[in-house]
């Protein structure tokens, strides 16, 4: 039967994953906005990948829904890369909440009861979830294991006291890490594994538009004293997916793994806090 691997969001990052490991596969790629998705699936196929497109929202439990069903349709679901989001710079604590938290448990929810036996998902989430400070043992268990339809009700997640979007994104990005750690015990039942990666700033539209939002100051100081100091490139978070959805990673399921140059570690240990 043939293999399908769904890609939510069509960006430069979920485009580089695809090629790296779609070869032989159906690439379904979903997007909000349908033309997004027909544009990267166009130029997959241009490379010689079978894919297509459908638009999803992701924050529609619905619609992640029928971006299931349409996967299995096609065959077995043994790869799922879940890139969609929305940044600080240009959106609202509670969009961020919605799209990058709550759209996260969505398709972990509705893709965990139809991944293949032998398949494995991969989150993009993100540097900042690792820049937020401690949270209390109940909060990160509320975040990982609370029913995704309560999530955005948590005392945690309210949006009226939360006016900075950045303390937002770091705690919705905190939150869908955890939610992959505890959706790969899940996942883990249908024989399938689950990876979270957190990508410092790369060089794609949406990190085009944090180095040039109200941090990019502080961004740019932070960049050019950490080890890298460059921002990544997509094919480099393609890399360490590949790893993470292939045989190689067999043994890799529930983690979260942090590349962003070092980026992280001058945030906390080189004195360049935001």
């Amino acid at each position: 039967m043939k293999q399908v691997v769904v890609v939510t969001g069509s960006g430069a990052i979920g485009q580089a994953i695809a090629r790296r490991v779609g070869a032989g596969r159906h690439v379904l790629f979903a997007d909000l906005h349908d033309s997004h998705a027909a544009a990267a699936a166009e130029t997959l196929v241009n490379a010689g990948f079978e894919a297509s497109a459908m638009a999803v929202d992701v924050t529609s439990r619905a619609a992640v829904g029928a971006l299931a069903g349409a996967a299995t349709a096609i065959g077995d679901v043994t790869g799922i890369i879940h890139t969609a989001g929305v940044s600080p710079s240009s959106a609202s604590s509670a969009m961020i909440f919605k799209v990058d938290l709550y759209g996260t448990a969505l398709v972990l929810a509705e893709f965990g009861q139809c991944i293949a036996t032998g398949g494995a998902g991969v989150v993009i989430s993100a540097q900042a979830g690792h820049r937020l400070g401690p949270l209390s043992v109940e909060q990160s268990q509320l975040l990982a294991t609370a029913p995704a339809d309560e999530l955005l009700d948590l005392d945690l997640l309210r949006t009226e006291q939360m006016s900075d979007p950045m303390l937002a994104y770091q705690l919705a990005k905190r939150g869908s890490s955890l939610r992959v750690a505890a959706e790969s015990i899940r996942w883990a039942r249908r024989g399938a594994r689950l990876n979270a990666i957190s990508p410092g700033i790369v060089g794609t539209a949406l990190g085009q538009k944090e180095l040039s939002g109200s941090h990019s100051e502080s961004y740019r100081r932070m960049i050019a004293q950490s080890a890298a100091g460059r921002v990544g490139t997509p094919d480099e978070v393609a890399g360490v997916a590949a790893l993470l959805l292939g045989p190689e990673g067999a043994f890799i399921s529930g983690s979260d793994f942090l590349m962003d140059g070092g980026v992280t570690a001058t945030y906390w240990y080189g004195g360049l806090k935001l």
